[in-house]
Parts: C-alpha cells; structure tokens; sequence
C-alpha cells in the first residue's frame, strides 16, 4: 500500500488552538491499496482518512498527553477492511506510550499518547525534538504499507528549577509597559522605522543564553559611555540598550535604524531584569525561541 500523507491548511478541533504550551494537527492520508495480480503490484482501490491530534503541554511538569481521532475512511473498490495501527514516538530524554489498539478504517476511532520525561536536574534544558507518529496498515491478501509524519518542535526543561515543556517555534512576548524610559525608548524606536520585537507586523527577536556574547553585545553598544549632565542629575545614570544584550540580533547585529539605548535609573533596569525572569520562567523561553516586545 503506497500512503501519502497531506498537511491541512487550517486545524481546529473543539476550542484548542496553537501556541505556546497547545498544539492541534490535522492531517489527511490516502492509502492506495495494493494487491499482486499474476505477479505484478497493481492499485486496486484507496482508503483516505483524517487523522487530528490535540496535544497539551504542561509548564509545570516534564510530563503531559495527547489525544488523536482516526475519521472513517472513504473508500474505492477494494478500499474496505483495512487495519491501521499508531504508533507515537518521542526523544531527547521523553519516552511516548500510545494507547490505541489496531482498527479498520471503516469506522472512526480513537486513541491516547502519554509522554513520559526523565528527572531533568536544575539548569538543563533537553535538546528539542518533535513526535514521530507511524501508521501501518494490513488486509490479508494485499501489500502492507505505512507512513509517518512529525509534531510542531517541542522541548523539555528545567533552568529555573521546574520542569517543564513548550512548543519552541511559538512565539511568546514580554512587556516592558509601565517601565516609564525603557518603554519610550522603545516606542520611539519603532515610531522611527524600527520593527524588531514588534508584535504588531514586526520581525521576533531571539533570545541568547551565552553570557560572553551578551557582554559583547552590551559592550558594543554602551560599553566606556557614561551618563550626560541632564540625565545623571535625574538619577538616569545606566545605559539600556534595545534589543537586549541577551538576544542573537543584540549588540551591533543589526542596522542602527533598528536599535537605540536610553538612560534609566538603576532601579528601573532592575525592574526589567526581574520582569524577563518572571516572563521566561513560566513561559520556558530558552536559548534561540523567537519572542516579541510589547511597549
């Protein structure tokens, strides 16, 4: 049997939606049903099928599940009477049992993943990686055949001391609103032409975790500048730079019309550094996720 799968352009199923910590797919396969006449493979019909998976992250935990539903096959000529069975997979440290016991097409059904992940120590973040999801399919006196596909990215951590899972390639956003110059610099940027980091049509920006390139890039940008008459007697003495020094366009990475700094008290800096803790903790924003800036 010679299967293909195809990738829908919309998925919905109930109220679930994609983003960070949810993830929906809905795939059609068509299974070309294949018998040996006179010893010659030959097409003698096709089983096609819609398979929906809903998959739910946990934030607070290394562990989660997934539920699917296999439609009725439409089927051609010799299409009836084939069993399908599933089988999930995952890696990097996450172990997938799926509990689906093998159906015919003709008739829907449905089945279960439960994702199992092992101690992860504070500080780690496990590689990213994707769920393999396998069919097979059998008729007695016909060819078998399988095929496969894969979930969005996802990936399991534990930096901040709780373990948990995202969809990586989601973006997420943090706010600086109400972080009086930081916010402003930020707006007057992008009244300016400067889109990075903007939710509203802008390109994401990329979070960095390496801390010699976040000194770097902070380096070329405020590095041996000192505060201006006007701003130190309003107590505005540190150098903010945007995109932050923590990112992979940080620095001097791109054109000057895309980045600026602006003078801000020392309090307000730190207010902002515990603003992003607090925003990446629970939402797992590590090294390279794409993320937005709302000012």
């Amino acid at each position: 049997m010679a299967v293909t799968p195809k990738a829908n352009a919309t998925c919905k199923i109930n109220t679930i939606s994609i983003n960070r910590f949810s993830e929906c797919e809905w795939v059609t396969l068509r299974v070309n049903v294949i018998r040996v006449i006179n010893g010659v493979p030959r097409q003698v019909g096709t089983a096609t099928f819609t398979a929906r998976h809903s998959m739910t992250l946990n934030s607070k935990s290394a562990d989660w599940g997934e539920k699917f539903q296999l439609s009725k096959a439409s089927t051609t000529r010799e299409g009836k009477g084939i069993t399908v069975t599933v089988t999930a997979t995952a890696g990097n440290g996450t172990s997938a049992k799926t509990h689906y016991s093998p159906h015919l097409l003709d008739a829907a059904s449905s089945g279960s993943v439960t994702y199992t992940t092992g101690a992860i120590r504070k500080g780690r973040i496990n590689g990213k990686t994707q769920t393999r999801y396998t069919f097979g399919f059998t008729k007695p006196g016909y060819v078998p055949g399988s095929t496969g596909y894969k979930s969005a990215t996802w990936r399991c951590d534990n930096y901040y001391g709780t373990s948990g899972c995202a969809m990586t390639d989601q973006p997420t956003a943090v706010s600086m609103v109400s972080i009086p110059w930081i916010d402003d610099g930020i707006r007057t940027l992008r009244a300016h032409g400067g889109h990075y980091g903007d939710p509203n049509g802008g390109k994401p920006l990329h979070w960095m975790i390496n801390t010699k390139k976040k000194n770097d890039n902070r380096r070329a940008v405020c590095g041996g500048r000192t505060a201006p008459p006007d701003m130190k007697r309003v107590g505005r003495t540190y150098c903010d730079e945007y995109p932050f020094a923590s990112t992979y366009e940080g620095g001097t990475k791109l054109p000057a019309s895309q980045r600026e700094t602006t003078w801000v008290s020392p309090n307000e800096n730190n207010t902002q550094g515990a603003r992003i803790t607090n925003w990446r903790r629970p939402m797992h924003v590590m090294d390279n996720d794409p993320f937005y800036v709302v000012a």
